[in-house]
């Protein structure tokens, strides 16, 4: 059975989303000049492992006119835009992803992700989209929560978890860009 994993970029202090909604925290994209060999082989490792991706309509309104055109991002950027997406919302009738195919508009992900999972293929991936992210969490579909913790912290912002959580610790690898990977799974 395919797993469900949210990946979230955090801070040290748990923070999610600056105040203002931005993620300046977030300073070791996959191909910067600061990246690592190591930390590129673990981004692309789990890029490789997936072929679906999930994304609530703010997740998808925020990337869709950066991502399909973000030549930049080289082969990592390209097996993005050519992942199977899904957009979960209630307003949207379309998901245009610039010349790649459009994203597919679902009213109940929790049933489209189910329907997924059941499904061959490689794992699924819920980008960003930290409500939809609470929601999967609270409906019990969620496998897996990776955090790429960027070592700085905001004090104040959005905070990944805002209730009680248990977690089980998969793997912790630091990078020498300073971002350690954490992964948990749930603990059902």
């Amino acid at each position: 059975m395919r797993k469900l994993i949210v990946q979230q970029w955090v801070t040290v202090d748990n923070i999610v989303a600056e105040e203002d909604g931005g993620l300046s925290f977030v300073t070791a994209e996959p191909f910067s000049e600061t990246d690592t060999s190591a930390f590129k082989e673990s981004v692309m490792g789990f890029i490789d492992s997936v072929d679906t991706m999930i994304l609530g309509a703010n997740t998808y309104a925020q990337s869709k006119d950066y991502w399909p055109y973000a030549d930049e991002q080289g082969a990592y950027g390209e097996k993005l835009n050519n992942l199977t997406k899904f957009v979960a919302s209630s307003r949207l009738d379309d998901a245009p992803w610039g010349d790649f195919p459009a994203a597919t508009v679902t009213r109940d992900p929790a049933a489209t992700i189910r329907e997924l999972k059941e499904q061959d293929g490689k794992d699924i991936w819920l980008w960003g989209s930290l409500k939809l992210m609470h929601y999967l969490l609270d409906d019990g579909i969620v496998d897996e929560v990776r955090m790429l913790v960027c070592p700085t912290t905001r004090g104040k912002g959005t905070r990944i978890f805002e209730d009680r959580r248990d977690l089980v610790l998969l793997e912790a690898t630091g990078f020498e860009n300073g971002v350690a990977l954490l992964r948990y799974g749930i603990r059902k």
